[in-house]
């Protein structure tokens, strides 16, 4: 099926901030900022309401993750496949609906099936929007608009912990951030009805069924050596708070973790939009590896709320650089009918990683502390450092394609 044609000034064709580019982004904003509101604050939650302990509390979180795994390589077949406005759409009210179900789940069994249905939608939207993205985008400013284009997400996903952890320090009310939630993902399920794409022409000669219309097989080292850096983000983007509380003694702090992290997001993504409009990629990945494992490894090694706030500038620039850079190489040695399901692959492959840290943080935190759990975070962080150095970097080389 076609989507919808635009009707646009002749400059907007070549035009990186467009109308539907701008709308898109917002639309991506609102999704994570409603998302991560709650993020930071489910340990606790999880804790205080269900007394859950540790490792349970990994097993509850990392639900949503194995749905996200299991729905995203369909999403990219049914985004290359179908009308991108209307599977926007659908998917977009599915994440929206799913809030209520926080509000209403009163046992731990209830929390934990809600959180994993909710990933479902979350891993179908997130594929399907930044495909759309990318339809919005004008060819020559591809590259760099992908790259921005991650910005939306990024600083949700970093000031909206913070936004919700000083809602709750203020009001310790978790059923208000629950229904704040549910607002936010409304107005973005409203703000993708609005969006207009361009006609796409059916694509001929292209196999009923095959692997690369769920996962990119192209790309596989790349897909694991991003794994590695989402595991380490998956154990501190969801037990910071915690550790924090416990390790440092630091309350109403870890809000102003995530702001230096968003701050080294933002800064990232501005300074990197430069290399990746001139292609080089491969420059700002490594350039985004190294720093994060000096967040990660400061973070682990150097306990004090110095290193600790510091920490967090260094992994918010290095992932700023590091995660445009694999987005566009994953785009980039994919064939262009297949965007779909190359932003299905990253996503599957940073979700993969990020699931297996919060199941295998919530367990060390348990049994060997937090601290054993961090060190083992700056390590993964390091051998992914490697592999990308010694191996990924050529492999992306080999195999990017022209056409994109």
């Amino acid at each position: 099926m076609d989507g919808q044609t635009i009707k646009t000034h002749p400059d907007e064709a070549t035009t990186l901030w467009n109308r539907q580019y701008i709308k898109v982004m917002l639309c991506n904003f609102l999704m994570f900022f409603a998302f991560y509101l709650l993020t930071p604050l489910l340990p606790l939650y999880l804790d205080e309401q269900f007394r859950a302990d540790k490792d349970t509390i990994g097993i509850v979180l990392s639900g949503y993750v194995v749905a996200t795994l299991i729905v995203r390589p369909f999403s990219g077949f049914i985004v290359d496949t179908f009308d991108r406005k209307t599977v926007l759409m659908v998917c977009f009210f599915l994440f929206f609906i799913c809030f209520t179900g926080y509000v209403g789940a009163g046992t731990l069994l209830m929390f934990a099936i809600v959180r994993t249905l909710h990933g479902i939608p979350f891993g179908a939207t997130t594929v399907v929007n930044s495909t759309v993205a990318i339809d919005v985008l004008p060819s020559r400013r591809r590259n760099e608009g992908i790259g921005y284009y991650g910005l939306s997400n990024n600083v949700a996903m970093a000031i909206a912990p913070s936004t919700g952890i000083y809602i709750y320090h203020v009001t310790g009310n978790f059923s208000l951030l629950f229904w704040l939630s549910l607002l936010l993902a409304f107005a973005g399920f409203l703000c993708s009805t609005s969006v207009k794409l361009p006609r796409r022409e059916p694509v001929t000669g292209k196999p009923r069924l095959s692997l690369d219309h769920f996962f990119l097989s192209r790309a596989w080292l790349l897909a694991l050596n991003i794994s590695f850096f989402s595991l380490c983000w998956g154990v501190m983007s969801n037990y910071v708070a915690i550790y924090g509380k416990e390790r440092l003694g630091i309350t109403d702090g870890t809000g102003l973790f995530f702001m230096m992290l968003s701050a080294g997001l933002v800064m990232s993504r501005l300074f990197g939009a430069k290399g990746l409009r001139e292609g080089r990629m491969t420059h700002n990945a490594l350039v985004g590896v190294i720093l994060s494992f000096a967040g990660y490894s400061l973070f682990a090694f150097l306990i004090s709320p110095l290193s600790y706030y510091l920490s967090a500038l260094l992994i918010g620039l290095g992932n700023g650089q590091m995660y445009p850079a694999f987005l566009n190489m994953f785009i980039k040695v994919a064939r262009h009918d297949q965007r779909g399901t190359a932003n299905s692959s990253i996503l599957i492959s940073w979700d993969l990683g990020m699931g297996l840290g919060i199941l295998a943080g919530g367990v060390l935190a348990e049994y060997i502390g937090f601290d054993a759990a961090f060190r083992t975070v700056a390590l993964m962080q390091g051998i992914g450092t490697l592999l990308f150095i010694c191996f990924t970097a050529r492999f992306f080389e080999r195999r990017k394609l022209d056409e994109n």
